[in-house]
């Protein structure tokens, strides 16, 4: 059905705007596994009038999740400390944010299943960080551009726990998906001391690049690990952390068909994610000499194997570099 859905959203950009290639419509996948056509040059002006108004201040939202209470989130705010005393927030468990991407909301599919593969593990904190407001814009370039200020806000609720609890900021790991994988870096370099880890899934590329001053990076926590699954389309394709994790070659899946837009395999990351955190035998993969090698096909091992994600992270365990790893095309993925 989505590849029907792909070719209409291109035939339709082709024919009603015939963009140059500088200004070439492309469709990116939202959170929800939905598709859109977006029009990445920086300088298309969207109508104000049909662009919701965001202030992250008061439109994000935290939600917590506990062995206690794994449906139904309690609302934490960044700014009153005793929203976090009167929950069940417990300063001896790890805590754990959820970040989601474009068009995404606490409802997201990512968020529970990330959730219950953490309290399939044990007791955890799984906080929430809905900026749907934000998030849900017609205008990728616009939620593009927010992904500062929301990291800006998580910052800010991370130091409220810290400062009302007393818990650990080496307690604390940040998980973004897409545009949630950069707003969690923001996030760890705006803290008021360094977190344990940040995982980036499948870190959005659109209208990203290197140079870029609120790119996901390795600076922004001791240790930053990504996964890459839609690398060069819908996900950023160089290495962002000290640990880079390239499932079959990190441009496509297997079990994803024909995935004209990345889609499928934008998602795959998050899913493969949520596996590793309760699998009993883990995503094994093969340090390699280079980037390149793992975009032609091939990885010289170079190093001790890794395994990709899982709970807790390799924070500590010098893992770093490129690897490559094969998962299967249904779930169970991880082949140990």
């Amino acid at each position: 059905m989505k590849l029907f859905v792909v070719i209409a959203l291109l035939a339709s950009a082709y024919c009603a705007h015939a963009l140059p290639v500088e200004n070439e419509v492309r469709v990116v996948e939202d959170s929800n596994g939905n598709l859109h056509l977006v029009n990445p040059d920086p300088y298309t002006v969207v109508d104000a009038e049909l662009e919701p108004r965001f202030v992250p201040e008061n439109d994000i939202r935290f939600l917590l999740f506990t062995r206690s209470n794994p449906v139904h989130g309690q609302v934490l705010e960044w700014n009153n400390p005793s929203s976090i005393l009167s929950s069940n927030f417990n300063v001896n468990d790890p805590t754990r944010f959820i970040i989601h991407g474009w068009n995404g909301d606490h409802t997201s599919g990512l968020n529970a299943n990330i959730r219950q593969n953490f309290f399939a593990r044990g007791e955890f904190n799984m906080i929430t960080v809905d900026w749907g407001v934000g998030a849900g814009t017609i205008n990728y370039l616009t939620a593009r551009n927010r992904v500062a200020s929301v990291g800006e806000i998580v910052a800010r609720m991370v130091d409220t726990l810290v400062a009302t609890t007393g818990v650990s900021y080496n307690s604390i790991n940040l998980i973004g998906h897409s545009l949630g994988a950069h707003a969690a870096g923001n996030a760890g370099r705006m803290v008021a001391s360094p977190l344990n880890t940040i995982i980036g899934l499948d870190a959005a590329g659109v209208s990203f690049s290197l140079s870029d001053n609120d790119i996901l990076s390795p600076n922004d926590a001791q240790y930053v690990e990504v996964m890459y699954t839609a690398a060069g389309s819908l996900g950023f394709d160089l290495p962002l952390g000290h640990s880079n994790f390239f499932p079959n070659g990190g441009r496509s899946q297997p079990g994803c068909g024909i995935d004209l837009s990345g889609s499928c395999a934008h998602s795959r990351a998050h899913q493969l994610y949520a596996e590793s955190i309760s699998t009993t035998i883990g995503f094994r993969s093969t340090r390699c000499a280079s980037l390149d090698e793992i975009n032609g096909g091939a990885c010289t091992p170079s190093g001790p194997d890794a395994l990709m994600g899982g709970e807790p992270s390799n924070r500590g365990l010098g893992v770093e570099g490129v690897f490559r790893l094969t998962t299967n095309a249904n779930e169970p993925r991880a082949q140990g």
